[in-house]
This record gives C-alpha cells, structure tokens and sequence, in this order.
C-alpha cells in the first residue's frame, strides 16, 4: 500500500506541474497573441512626456506576414489604379465656409483639393512597365471672358498596379491630436467670435475624438499604434503598440472623453510623437510604413508660431521615412498655415465636419493616404515652340516654370467604371514661343519610386494648333475646373482687400491669382483665424452667373454630376444678400 500511494503521489505531482506549466504557457501566449491591454497615460490632467520601453514595439506576431505594397507591375489598363497628387485632399473647408454664411480664405479652395473631387479621362500614353506610367492630352481652349486662345497639356497619372494586388504595408501610427482651448467651439462656428459662448453644434473635440476611433477601425492586428496629446505642452497619451494587443473598446472610450484646454503648442505635439519612433525613426523599412497623423485646427497660439519650425521638422521626418498627414477639424481650420507645411514629400491633407462623413472617406481611402508611391517626379519639356507657364493641381508650392514640372509625391487613387482616375491629372498651361502652327514636344518624366528606385519616361507629342479643340473630357474638365478655382480665389482677395487688381475684365479674362505670401498675410490676418461674414459684390455676381453658364455649357460635353456641387456654391453666392 505504501509503495502504491508513493506511485499515486508521483503521479500528482507530475501532472500539477505539467498542468502548470501549460497553463502559464498559455497565458502567456495570450498575453502576446492574442491579450489586450489598456495601455493609456494620460489621466486629463498631466503626462509625461518621459516614459519607459517601447511597449510592445517590437513585438513579433508569429501569425502575420508582411503586408506589402505590391509591385508586380502589369501593362493592362484594365482594373488598374491611377494616381492622384499629394497635399490637399479635398475643399471641404471652401464648402462649408460658404454653406454656413462665412467668408473663405484663398487657400481653402486649391487646384489638387478640387481635382481630387473629381475622375478624370487621363489618356492613353506609350506602354511600360514601370510603376508610373504617363499619358499626354493637349487642348486649345478660349477664355471664357476674354475670348483669347490657350494652350494646355495634361499629365494623365496612370499606373501598372493592378487594383486587386495593392496592399498597403503595415502601418507605424502616431496620431497626434490637438486638444486645445479653440477645439471647444462648434464644429460650424469660429472660436475666436466669442470662444465663452455655448454652442448649438457638436464641438470640434467631441468631431475629433470621433474621428481618431475611426482611423482606429482602418487599422490591423498587425499595424501598431501610439498617440500624442497637445495643448500648452504635449503629453503622451500611449506608447506604441501592436493593435493586436490594444483593449480597442477601452482605448476608444478613453478618447471619447477627452476634453479641450490651453494653448496650442504645435511644435512640442509633434516633437512628441517624433520621440515615439524612437529606433525606429532612421529606419527604412520594407515591411512597415511610418506615418503622423496631425487632427487640429491648426491655430497656433504657444510655442513656436512660425511655419517654418514646425516645417522644418515634417521635412526632416520626409527625408527619414516618417510622413505626415493633416486633418483638419471646422470650418475654421487654417488651411493657410497647412497647406504650406504639407508641401512635403508624403504629405497630405483632409478637412473634418462630421464624423460621418470622415467614416465614408476613410472606409475607401484609408489604405490610398497612408502609401506615397511615387517620389520627386520631374517632367522636363523641351520644344521650341512651348513652354510651360503655369503648373495647376501640384502639391509643390513653388511650382518651376519654363520647362521643369515637379511633383513631391502621388498616392494610389481609384478608377471608376469609365476607366477615369480620381484626381488622376496635372494641368499645365503652355505659353507659345513661335507662330507655328504645331510644334514637337518632348517630354522627360523622371521619379523614385518607395524603395529609392530611379526611373525615367520619354515620350514624344505633335502639339496641333488650330481651333479650340480638347483631346479629351479629362484636359476639358481640368481646364473647366481651374478657371472656377482662378474666378473664386480672385473674388476671394477682391472682397477682401477691396484691390481692383483682383477684378476679372475681359481685357485679362480669368487670371491667375497670383500674390505673395506677405500679401496673403497683409490680406487676410494672421494664424488665428476669425470669421467675416460672406459678402458677395454686384460686380462679382455678374461673374458669377457668366462662370455658372460657362460651366454648364461645357458639362455638356463632359456629363459629370459632381459640378452639382459647383453649382450648388455659384448659386448661394449669386443669391448673398
């Protein structure tokens, strides 16, 4: 009997300790793979800005494979992606400005924004293989106030990426988001009116919490996640970690009650989230992509208040593969100050009005924003009867003239039914050099693609002359569209300043709007931005009518809906009191 119940003991003890082991194996298993956690900081009060570990940074996830941006190029059109440039994503903040009864700012409404609203024909160029693939459409083209012939020239953004292989990489996230004093006010008032008053509409915080937990939605198990908070200093709300670990519903409760107040200290945000990185910020990684999200309304008021800080810092972060993206939250969002800074390599910019809405957009376009494809694209043009005059929907500020064309960066845009691209296009207007009827261009695209690959592109095109005349609907709509943006913007600054420079005569026809930033500055104020109220002249009614038939009559030809919209705007500010 005693030799048997040594043999049972043993037995016991065996078994409690293997038991044991499997179950501490377990849990820790589940700790890695598949545990959640609640990794949050901040308390609504202060954080540190100092903080131990990288969390689970550098965690493996053994079931997961890299997600990579595929790049087996085919020469087939059909169901391929296009591109489309980066910068400003949309003109959702010039919309709002004018539904709700407030004067916009130039910089509101932008060449690529507007393009972006649109699908554009972008031509059939020479067949490639290389990841870019440029088509060329020309056009002459009567001003529709002047009556004088232009000549034109699109660059149709095409692609050899099959819709079906893209997969974005994975994803480095820091969000950083502004929780300043200005973020109280209603997401359709200006905060600098009166920012004590109560508010009829949701405000700008509750918008930007909401928004945030819908980038959280767009994420996989696999992409890691971190953010920032700002406001008179920064304060780090959670460190890096791989989603699949993040307690999501307890994160996504924790935003939800954050609450506005202080200053807003841009720079100490975004210096924050730089520290995030850690390691990893000098990294070129073939498996994850590095990317800030900024959610602001960009009215800086502590810290540094130059552009140029704060620009200086995103293009560092471009050159080490950190891009940056801006969201931009009400109506009175600066875009003045933003669409500057994001005139960087991989930067883009979006505005904010509803949580809705930005849920719509970012289902579709999530994976498009945060994957910068092609890098530093020249077009150089030589032909001795053209030249190039004026560069309409590039995310480069100082767009060159003459014969160099440059773009920063273009994202993966979508292809409708029709085979159009959204945003698929740059304009160029060309200035002739000689009395030749036609002339030979020929044209040298140069770009890198992700990887630091360089490419180049050489196509030859017979610049027809004659009468007006467009090779396609794309060049129509791009020249269409870039007029409505060249009449706002000079009705803009007219009505602002009160400058009879800005009045479109048909002696010039409709211009471009072109001034310094000094004056912009001189015109329209400084960073924090207060509302004026819409004012709409007799003169610039009677434009306005005239640009609403022209419109319409050449959507004859293009049969686009989307000039509803455009429409829509003509007629609230034909019908201001």
């Amino acid at each position: 009997m005693k030799k048997g119940w040594k043999i049972a003991i043993a037995i016991i003890a065996v078994v409690l300790v293997i038991g044991g082991g499997l179950t501490f194996w377990l849990l820790n298993q589940d700790e890695i793979v598949i545990g959640k956690n609640d990794y949050w900081k901040f308390n609504g009060e202060t954080a540190s800005e100092s903080w131990g570990g990288n969390g689970f940074f550098g965690a493996q996830l053994s079931a997961n494979t890299a997600s990579q941006a595929v790049m087996d190029y085919s020469s087939a059109p059909t169901g391929n992606l296009g591109f489309s440039v980066g910068g400003a994503k949309d003109v959702e903040n010039f919309r709002e400005n004018i539904e709700k009864g407030y004067f916009p700012i130039s910089t509101d409404i932008t060449y690529n924004g507007l393009f972006y609203d649109y699908s554009f024909d972008t031509g059939v160029g020479q067949q490639t293989d290389q990841l870019f693939s440029p088509a060329y459409s020309t056009a002459i083209s009567k001003d529709p106030v002047s009556e004088k012939e232009e000549y034109y020239m699109t660059v149709g953004l095409n692609s050899n990426i099959k819709e079906s292989d893209f997969a974005r990489k994975k994803l480095n996230l820091v969000v950083v988001l502004d929780i300043s004093g200005s973020m109280s006010s209603g997401i359709a008032e200006y905060y600098y009116d009166n920012p004590f008053k109560q508010t009829e509409y949701k405000s700008k915080m509750a918008v930007a919490n909401e928004s945030v937990n819908v980038l959280l939605d767009q994420l996989n198990d696999d992409d890691r996640f971190g953010m920032v908070l700002f406001d008179d200093e920064a304060y780090l709300a959670q460190e890096i970690n791989s989603v699949a670990t993040i307690d999501l519903p307890t994160l996504k409760e924790h935003i939800l009650e954050i609450q506005e107040s202080g200053g807003t200290n841009f720079e100490a945000g975004y210096k924050l989230a730089n520290k995030l990185f850690g390691e990893y910020k000098n990294e070129n990684s073939d498996e994850y992509e590095n990317r800030i999200i900024v959610i602001t309304d960009a009215m800086p008021n502590t810290g540094s208040t130059d552009k140029d800080s704060l620009l200086g810092m995103v293009k560092e972060n471009s050159k080490n593969g950190i891009y940056t993206t801006f969201i931009g939250v009400g109506v009175d969002f600066n875009t003045k100050l933003i669409e500057t800074i994001s005139d960087n390599k991989g930067a883009n910019y979006y505005s904010v009005h509803t949580a809705e809405d930005f849920k719509t957009r970012m289902g579709e376009e999530f994976d498009f924003m945060v994957t910068p494809m092609v890098f530093d694209l020249k077009l150089d043009l030589s032909s001795e009867d053209y030249e190039i005059e004026k560069v309409y929907g590039s995310d480069t500020a100082n767009e060159e003239t003459g014969n160099i064309m440059h773009v920063n960066t273009l994202f993966p845009s979508k292809t409708n039914e029709d085979g159009e691209v959204k945003g698929g296009v740059v304009l160029l207007k060309l200035r002739k050099k000689s009395e030749n009827t036609s002339g030979e261009i020929k044209l040298t695209v140069s770009y890198t693609d992700r990887n630091g690959a360089s490419y180049e592109n050489y196509q030859t095109v017979e610049f027809a002359d004659g009468e007006e005349r467009y090779d396609n609907t794309g060049i129509r709509k791009a020249i269409v569209l870039t007029r409505y943006v060249n009449t706002l913007k000079n009705w803009i600054l007219y009505e602002r300043a009160e400058d009879e420079k800005f009045l479109i005569i048909p002696a010039i026809g409709i211009c471009d709007c072109d001034y310094t930033q000094e004056e912009v500055v001189v015109i329209l104020g400084e960073w924090e931005r207060k509302s004026v109220k819409l004012t709409v002249s007799d003169e610039y009614k009677a434009i306005f009518e005239a640009l609403k038939n022209y419109i319409k009559e050449q959507n004859n030809y293009m049969k686009d809906k989307t000039f509803d919209k455009e429409f829509e705007v003509l007629d609230m500010l034909i019908e201001t009191k």
